[in-house]
């Protein structure tokens, strides 16, 4: 089934693209969070980062390389949190792998991404070390 997003890739539904290429494309989001609020995404559909291949997601991240600092000068923000919800229980709400540039600025009232994940668990050396070996394993 569709996404909205590829919806908007094929020009089925408007958006305010900002920016497109052979594999991706910018638009601002629908709701956004503060002004200048813009979506990245493959324009095929990924519905996780895990899903998308290699080449796909240089091709993804040098785009948003290329856009924060547009965002941030077009809006004159101070700073911008940029981010991916991985999985539905990360929040993710479009099953199409999206990244989110939300400009910042000086007292919005917005936290930090450590602020995203309530209370923080008290893991002990032993705990942090079984982790990071399994991570790296799996790398």
């Amino acid at each position: 089934m569709s996404t909205i997003f590829s919806q908007i890739v094929a020009g089925e539904i408007p958006a305010r693209v900002v920016y497109e290429d052979e594999r991706t494309i910018a638009f601002l989001d629908a709701n956004p969070l503060s002004p200048g609020h813009t979506l990245v995404i493959p324009k095929d559909e990924y519905e996780r980062l895990n899903d998308v291949p290699d080449d796909v997601a240089s091709d993804l991240y040098a785009t948003i390389h290329r856009l924060v600092p547009a965002v941030e000068e077009a809006v004159d923000a101070d700073a911008t949190t940029v981010a991916f919800n991985n999985g539905e229980e990360a929040g993710q709400e479009v099953p199409h792998v999206h990244c989110h540039i939300i400009p910042r600025f000086e007292g919005d009232g917005g936290g930090p991404i450590h602020a995203i994940a309530g209370e923080t668990p008290d893991l002990g050396d032993d705990e942090l070390d079984e982790i990071a070996a399994d991570i790296e394993s799996n790398a």
